[in-house]
């Protein structure tokens, strides 16, 4: 009787063509958010909270589309965060000084993204 431990990964190949090595598919877990991001976009929700009544009803469809990927969440696609950023920013700029502290608010955390 024989008996095999094995710790970590075991590999066993017998024969065959065109051996690669093994695949992991791992991901390195996400570092948490920064503080000043995780504040930024606090700051940033509440100023569409207060913004999203004064605005047509097509751009508050639009911001409430984009409202998922406002998040400080390291796991948010980037592309899809930046996209949201973008709208927000679109939509605060058509409605003039008042929407000029949420523009500055995105601006903060694209700031923030790319540091």
């Amino acid at each position: 009787m024989s008996t095999n431990n094995y710790y970590g990964d075991n590999v066993n190949m017998h024969g065959g063509s065109g051996n690669v090595g093994m695949i992991k598919n791992q991901v390195a877990p996400a570092a948490p958010a920064s503080p000043e991001l995780e504040a930024a976009v606090s700051e940033l929700l509440a100023l569409l909270r207060e913004l999203r009544p004064q605005i047509p009803a097509a751009s508050a469809q639009a911001l409430d589309d984009s409202l998922p990927a406002l998040t400080a969440d390291a796991a948010t696609p980037v592309q899809e965060r930046h996209r949201a950023l973008m709208a927000v920013a679109g939509i605060a700029a058509t409605i003039g000084a008042v929407g000029a502290p949420v523009i500055e608010a995105v601006n903060r955390i694209l700031a923030l993204l790319s540091a």
